[in-house]
């Protein structure tokens, strides 16, 4: 099913009768999602939850064909975070119009996948606003979200999972996916991502290995042992079979910074002032939701500095050379 803009609008019309006050948009103080969503070490995901996607080819197509992922890496990032924390932490109307304009992007974006990989057949046609496609890249962020949070904040419990998957049925609307497509709790979530995960559906293709090797490529030598460390981060988030198609190296030595890197984590993230553990647009809504006029200016000072450091001029993909799979 390919989701409509009939079909978007209708899922708003549900949203926005869920939402009793607009001005806190689809979660606002006290929601799990805010919780979870707020802490900036979610980006430490952020290249787990990239790959997850590029790992079903129709995405992994549709990214290569379609977007500006080689020529433009920061600006592509910029663009979908502003949209994602415009619907995560904006007022409903923010959310609803960035949703729109999701879709409307998302509408021009189809073609055909050039390969035989998984189940997917060459010539086999593809839209973005397919509802399953849809769904899974929903749920990497979701499952990517909780798997970080719980490594270095600490563990939630069933019932915190599943309240907070509960919540983000209201973002999945803001994509116009249909409630068919949505497991309805936790656990039933759990069960669909391990079974994708499983199947022949979610199959790393020549375009997503190309795309990995270009995300972990480093803008500036400078720059080049902090890549390598996210590359391995990434690499421990990821299922084993997912490391091993991507071609990451993940051997004794890299299990070891991972389990290490983890360790340091724990105790001194939590130490970390609020204005830089907690996410720039958070801050940002709580201000707005007391009543403060402007921009977070400190925030877009620290957002600034972040995207100067790693800011990239197009580079050639790095191509990874067949190796035989790394012992897990």
């Amino acid at each position: 099913m390919v989701v409509s803009r009939a079909d978007l609008e209708k899922c708003i019309d549900e949203l926005r009768a869920g939402v009793s006050d607009p001005r806190v948009g689809i979660y606002g103080p006290g929601s799990q999602a805010w919780t979870i969503s707020k802490e900036g070490i979610l980006f430490l995901g952020g290249g787990k939850a990239a790959l997850m996607q590029l790992a079903h080819p129709a995405v992994a197509h549709a990214v290569d064909q379609h977007s500006q992922t080689r020529t433009d890496p920061l600006g592509r990032f910029q663009r979908t975070f502003d949209n994602v924390f415009a619907m995560v932490f904006g007022d409903l109307d923010a959310a609803v119009k960035s949703a729109c304009r999701v879709h409307a992007i998302h509408s021009r974006i189809s073609g055909s996948i050039t390969e035989q990989v998984g189940s997917f057949r060459e010539g086999c046609h593809y839209e973005a606003n397919d509802a399953d496609a849809l769904m899974w890249v929903h749920a990497t962020l979701i499952e990517t979200a909780v798997q970080t949070y719980e490594l270095v904040v600490r563990p939630l419990s069933y019932a915190e999972k599943d309240r907070y998957y509960k919540e983000t049925r209201r973002f999945a609307l803001l994509f116009g996916i249909p409630d068919r497509v949505l497991p309805k709790s936790w656990g039933d979530f759990y069960e669909y991502y391990e079974g994708m995960i499983e199947s022949d559906i979610i199959k790393v293709g020549r375009p997503g290995l190309e795309l990995s090797g270009f995300l972990f490529s480093s803008p500036r030598p400078a720059l080049g042992p902090l890549f390598r460390w996210l590359e391995t981060m990434t690499a421990g988030l990821l299922p084993p079979r997912l490391q091993r198609e991507f071609q990451l190296r993940f051997g004794p030595a890299e299990r070891l910074v991972f389990l290490a890197s983890l360790r340091a984590l724990g105790p001194t993230y939590p130490l970390l002032p609020p204005r830089v553990r907690y996410m720039p647009a958070y801050v940002q809504a709580r201000r707005r939701l007391a009543g403060k006029q402007g921009p977070d200016r400190i925030g877009r000072l620290l957002e600034r500095v972040a995207l100067y450091a790693v800011d990239k001029k197009p580079l050639p993909i790095r191509r990874r050379r067949r190796r035989a799979p790394a012992t897990s």
